[in-house]
């Protein structure tokens, strides 16, 4: 929540600064992405299928572009992947310092939000086709839990339940590559565009992209109005994040709306 607030304060004060100077440009977006997991995790040597739902998940961002020579455009973007899955297990697992037995149905909560701060340069915009380049902090906020229910009573006695519960949180910042690029289909409204985030090193294998098609609904003085509609994808192969391992898959379709001022 934190670390929230931290990037809506952000996000004001360049809108402040946009208001301030209107040579520069602000630009909104946001989306809603039907996306379907699969994958495992869990702890080292305890990564199984944990039958996660598929979600509808949400995601918006903020972003300031400026003609001042040397000094990066920022962005702020955040999202949320948020799901629950429901399984029981074949063998015996540890997760968050909790064992849990074979035939044991356990439910899960997967609660892995994320703020990647961007830093970038438009090496490339014509009007036409515009190509980004920039470096992301992406910054991990949530956690993982897994709960079970196990009866305890004698047989013919009144149920009593123990609850077992392990949690594993997922605080931490992972440097990535960012890149964006926009190809302009003259005379239609219409846009392609592409952006994505990657990182490959020996303990983290992490992409995050998406692709799609771009409508110019308003175009005038005040403010642009773009409808978005697109496929987009994350991919989190975790090595040790605070001792959650993973190899997980996020995609499905989106639409969204950008707001250009």
């Amino acid at each position: 929540m934190k670390k929230m607030l931290l990037a809506s304060s952000i996000a004001l004060c360049l809108c402040s600064t946009v208001q301030a100077d209107t040579l520069a440009g602000i630009y909104i977006g946001g989306q809603i992405w039907d996306n379907e997991v699969t994958g495992i995790m869990g702890e080292s040597g305890h990564q199984i299928d944990f039958n996660l739902a598929d979600e509808q998940q949400g995601s918006f961002y903020i972003a300031l572009e400026h003609p001042i020579p040397f000094l990066p455009n920022a962005k702020i973007a955040s999202t949320s992947l948020d799901t629950q899955g429901v399984s029981t297990l074949d063998q015996e697992i540890e997760f968050g310092d909790e064992i849990f037995n074979v035939g044991t149905e356990i439910n899960t909560g997967f609660d892995v939000s994320y703020v990647d701060y961007t830093l970038y340069y438009e090496f490339f915009d014509n009007g036409l086709f515009s190509f980004d380049l920039g470096i992301t902090a992406r910054d991990f906020d949530g956690d993982v839990k897994v709960s079970s229910q196990v009866n305890t009573a004698l047989p013919g006695d009144t149920p009593v339940y123990d609850t077992t519960t392990g949690n594993i949180s997922t605080d931490e910042i992972i440097p990535m590559l960012y890149a964006s690029t926009i190809i302009g289909l003259p005379f239609t409204g219409l846009s392609l565009f592409a952006e994505g985030n990657f990182l490959s090193m020996d303990d983290h294998t992490l992409y995050d992209y998406q692709a799609g098609l771009s409508y110019e609904l308003i175009d005038n003085i005040m403010v642009d109005v773009n409808l978005t509609l697109g496929y987009r994808a994350i991919k989190l192969e975790l090595e040790d994040l605070n001792n959650l391992y993973s190899d997980l898959e996020f995609q499905g379709v989106f639409a969204g709306t950008v707001i250009h001022f």
